[in-house]
């Protein structure tokens, strides 16, 4: 392949870009797939020890099969 080094410095840019979001997405996928269930029962146990969750909600993520 013959390209400039401008052309493949941003070729190269593109990639390692694409390769990150690629990455992240998959690193959060399996967060969702091992994060462990809790109940309701459990969750108002949680909250009467610590407290509710804050209302502020950073990402908001759904696992989809």
């Amino acid at each position: 392949m013959n390209l400039k080094i401008a052309d493949e410095t941003k070729l190269k840019e593109i990639v390692k870009e694409a390769v990150k979001d690629a990455l992240e997405d998959e690193i959060m996928r399996m967060r969702l797939l091992f994060a462990h269930y809790v109940s309701d029962e459990e969750q108002k146990e949680i909250e009467r020890s610590y407290g509710k969750p804050s209302k502020e909600t950073v990402k908001t993520l759904i696992l989809e099969d």
